[in-house]
């Protein structure tokens, strides 16, 4: 089911420094949101913020208009909401089955929850019993993707899932981010690669010290690539 995802104000910090300024976003189900911007510009803190993990100090945070503002960080997929870490943060000892059925675990979901997750990623059902630490990258991304598909997400927020990959991997990420977006997935993308972003991206935002500082349509963006070398330097 298509979801609406809206953060308004947020303001977080690390101890005194601000790191976050008025971040305000909207996401809608069928739409991809990337956030684009120069390394420290705050996009994974805004990632953290919105999924509890660095709580804001002010603003609110509304899932299909439910204030989640005042959850804590182990409440906030319970509402449907997936997030795929920089760096995957997977359990590297354990297997790929293993690490499925931790996301299973959220929201109790069961076996077709594990075989939807397993349909975007053919490869992951072949090494359903090898230890995840032993994966290639790719693998390790599309595994983290498809441990965060196991809650059943309404949204879906991707924090550099390209990172480092071969162009293979990444065109199979890609394609299935599409997928996700078809089916009414709602999709925050935080990315440094332009060329991953263009391909799927409805809107980009800008973010510059914490801020959100300009958003576009995808099509302006390819008209005006200006854009990109004021924001993100490229």
């Amino acid at each position: 089911m298509a979801a609406s995802l809206e953060v308004i104000g947020f303001d977080t910090f690390y101890g005194q420094s601000q790191a976050l300024r008025e971040f305000s976003i909207r996401l809608e189900g069928g739409k991809v949101l990337c956030l684009l911007g120069r390394n420290g510009a705050g996009k994974t803190t805004a990632l953290k913020s919105i999924m509890g993990i660095i709580p804001p100090r002010k603003g609110k945070l509304l899932i299909d208009g439910n204030d989640l503002s005042e959850k804590p960080a182990y409440e906030i997929p319970k509402h449907g909401i997936g997030y795929v870490p920089q760096g995957r943060r997977l359990f590297s000892e354990l297997t790929v089955r293993e690490n499925l059925e931790i996301g299973l675990l959220t929201r109790s979901t069961g076996k077709q929850a594990l075989e939807h997750a397993l349909s975007y990623f053919p490869v992951l059902r072949e090494r359903i019993n090898q230890v995840s630490g032993t994966l290639s990258g790719g693998e390790q991304t599309m595994l983290a993707i498809a441990r965060a598909l196991c809650i059943e997400p309404s949204v879906l927020m991707l924090d550099e899932p390209t990172e480092g990959l071969m162009p293979s991997a990444i065109a199979a990420i890609r394609d299935v981010v599409i997928k996700l977006r078809d089916e009414g997935k709602a999709i925050l993308l935080v990315e440094q690669r332009v060329d991953a972003v263009i391909p799927v991206a409805d809107t980009v935002a800008f973010m510059d010290h914490g801020e959100i500082r300009e958003t576009v349509a995808i099509d302006v963006l390819k008209d005006n690539p200006a854009l990109l070398q004021k924001y993100v330097g490229v």
